[in-house]
């Protein structure tokens, strides 16, 4: 707020009053002394008027009437009643810039202008024609000074509720276009990605039952991916619901949720993948992490297959991959890194994905950093999740995910750096 609206806040009422005494004792101290010093009277009336501004700062009505009930006697008693009037005219500025109704503004202008008046009655002609007119500078400048300071308020008030109207209609206007777009996603994954996700899951489970002499080995391959194509196809249905209708799916910014109790068995399911993938996985998993709340779960679990995914991707098969997962007073420590020395068969897609900038973001949303790069000639992914603010017991829990669910992404990006492996392009 610059100078000029500070100077007439009504927070500031009091400073103003302070200030106007000190204009009025330095009229009366250096302002007569070429007309004589004040009379006594006249430092009475003035040490009234005073009096009455500054206890009355916040009783704009009550000043006024004090103000003008001392011009009046000053006019009988005094020859010079000039603070008398300076401090009614400045009453009446206060009335009018807080007044709440406007009826009352009036009748304290009217008043004190009767008050003027009655100092010109008995004059000649002349003389009270000069008082009228003084009337404008005694009663009409305050008046219009107060009604333009009054309006300007009202004007700055209208445009701040007009701004945030404004805000409000952005952020509705937002809010449905992010509705749109989540329902036009929503659509795509169901007539695209599931259907091709659903063609893949039958088409393999007709391969295994039909090929019936298979090599033991392969039926394993056969099963695994019809199983994790099954669970993919879950989690495809969780997340078209959340989309299609976020309000009515209960938890939190990971959208669904695991048990505490299945996280082990999730991340060692996961290890198991990596290994029939061909990585050679050392995990280190703390037994702490089965008491984990179900968002940081779900987290740990996705980051884990992520990570994995992308060391079979990047740094190939027989490739030695480190799986660190403790807790440590509540916060989640884990860390993922990777020799760099595996096979990439030709089979696996070397393009860039959104891997590294989906593991941020989800770390990002639970309060941690995650931390990617080379590392020797490997690389490295690691995070701390800070221990979770203990939820209302009557919160509502998330649905559920199946341990078995499928990697967050199958790409892992890599940044621009001058490490050992070329980075994969955005």
């Amino acid at each position: 707020m610059g100078w000029m609206g500070r100077l007439f806040d009504a927070r500031d009422t009091l400073v103003r009053m302070v200030l106007l005494d000190l204009s009025g004792v330095g009229y009366l101290v250096f302002g007569t002394q070429g007309e004589g010093s004040p009379t006594g009277t006249q430092w009475v009336l003035a040490v009234l008027a005073f009096a009455v501004a500054l206890v009355f700062h916040r009783r704009p009505l009550v000043n006024l009437v004090g103000q003008a009930a001392l011009l009046a006697v000053a006019f009988r008693l005094i020859d010079d009643a000039t603070i008398n009037q300076v401090g009614a005219s400045w009453a009446l500025l206060e009335l009018t810039m807080w007044a709440r109704r406007p009826r009352t503004i009036w009748l304290a202008a009217g008043l004190l202008a009767a008050v003027d008046l009655t100092d010109s009655i008995g004059d000649p002609f002349g003389r009270f024609v000069s008082g009228v007119f003084g009337l404008i500078v005694e009663v009409g400048v305050p008046l219009l000074l107060g009604l333009v300071i009054r309006t300007t308020r009202e004007l700055g008030r209208q445009a701040e509720e007009r701004a945030a109207e404004e805000q409000l209609r952005r952020e509705s206007e937002s809010r449905a276009a992010r509705a749109d777009e989540r329902s036009a996603i929503a659509r795509e994954l169901h007539d695209v990605v599931a259907h091709h996700v659903a063609s893949m899951v039958l088409r393999v489970g007709v391969a295994r039952h039909v090929l019936t002499d298979l090599d033991p080995r392969v039926g394993e391959v056969f099963d695994d991916v019809h199983g994790t194509g099954s669970a993919a196809l879950a989690d495809l249905r969780r997340l078209v619901a959340v989309l299609r209708n976020p309000d009515g799916v209960p938890g939190d910014a990971a959208l669904t949720a695991i048990e505490p109790s299945a996280l082990p068995a999730a991340l060692g399911a996961a290890v198991d993948r990596a290994r029939q993938a061909g990585v050679m996985v050392e995990a280190d998993i703390d037994p702490a992490v089965g008491s984990l709340d179900a968002v940081r779960g779900l987290a740990v679990l996705r980051l884990t297959q992520e990570a994995l995914t992308n060391v079979a991707k990047h740094a190939g098969t027989s490739a030695l991959a480190r799986l660190s997962v403790s807790v440590v007073d509540g916060a989640v420590h884990w860390e993922v890194s990777d020799n760099g020395r595996g096979w990439v068969p030709a089979a696996v897609p070397s393009g860039g994905g959104h891997g590294i900038t989906g593991m941020r973001e989800r770390v990002e949303v639970l309060g941690g950093q995650l931390e990617a790069g080379p590392t020797g000639a490997g690389w490295r992914v690691r995070t701390v999740l800070p221990a979770a603010v203990p939820a209302p017991a009557s919160a509502p829990t998330a649905p559920p995910l199946s341990p078995a669910g499928p990697p967050a992404s199958s790409a892992r990006e890599r940044e621009v750096s001058p490490g050992p492996r070329a980075p994969e392009p955005a």
